[in-house]
């Protein structure tokens, strides 16, 4: 029987999703979480991989096991025994066929950014305190991003993909109260920013890529016009393209997965 289960988690204790052989992943944790309560060996299948340290929020992957289990006790029990750093919100029966990773039609990463010191969302956001930051000139570069394209300037080098081209659905700067100044009453103003892409598919560290990329235009080391020449068309052919011709990758703390769309 296939099961879909539903989780978040934080990144910060992990390398990532993917099992790795020398460092704790978030897959490889859930297994084993899985085999004590099942007592068999559990094979967990997920939408997609996320990179050392970045966080997931309605992550979903798929597991087989046997037919009748009670999904809701399953679910409290390994909560019980999972790190307090992966929180599973669900478990569902699955079609037969279902796959949490080829299944998935869209994807959705949110990277989040304050501009002034704040020790309430410092573990989850980076801090940017470059004085000058246009956040227009951003924004209008991160118009060139939508559409059917090929990232190959954004993917880290060694990636493994057979192809960098990518359907990007939106990509756009936004600014945003985070709640805590709801006590003070203050509101976000341009200290508090987030970045949104959803795509078909991202390559590996795309989208701290783009938005360290992004950053250099808001601060005047790269024009917008210079943004969008780093994005090829789908059938490119021409001289080899490198990822050192895109900016610095930001960390990755501040980035969540932040939705799967079947």
């Amino acid at each position: 029987m296939r099961y879909s289960i539903k989780l978040s988690y934080r990144g910060a204790d992990f390398c990532g999703w993917q099992v790795q052989p020398d460092a704790p992943s978030v897959q490889q944790t859930l297994e084993q979480a899985l085999g004590t309560l099942l007592r068999a060996t559990v094979s967990v299948t997920g939408a997609g991989r996320t990179d050392t340290g970045v966080n997931a929020i309605g992550y979903i992957a798929h597991f087989d096991a046997a037919e009748g289990l009670d999904t809701r006790q399953l679910c409290y029990k390994l909560n019980a025994i999972l790190p307090r750093s992966i929180a599973v919100h669900g478990i569902t029966c699955a079609p037969a066929d279902f796959h949490a990773r080829f299944d998935a039609v869209q994807r959705e990463y949110t990277y989040f950014l304050h501009r002034c010191k704040d020790p309430f969302v410092e573990a989850f956001s980076c801090l940017y305190t470059f004085p000058e930051v246009d956040f227009d000139a951003m924004n209008a570069a991160a118009q060139a991003l939508p559409g059917r394209h090929d990232f190959r300037c954004f993917e880290k080098t060694g990636a493994d993909s057979k192809t960098s081209v990518c359907t990007v659905s939106e990509a756009a700067w936004h600014r945003y109260t985070p709640s805590h100044l709801a006590l003070t009453g203050r509101q976000g103003g341009d200290d508090y920013w987030y970045f949104r892409i959803s795509a078909d598919r991202f390559l590996r560290n795309m989208v701290r890529a783009v938005v360290g990329t992004l950053l250099e235009v808001g601060r005047g080391k790269r024009s917008v016009e210079g943004f969008g020449s780093l994005i090829l068309p789908p059938d490119y052919e021409g001289e080899e393209v490198l990822r050192s011709l895109a900016g610095e990758s930001v960390p990755g703390h501040a980035l969540f997965l932040s939705g799967i769309r079947y």
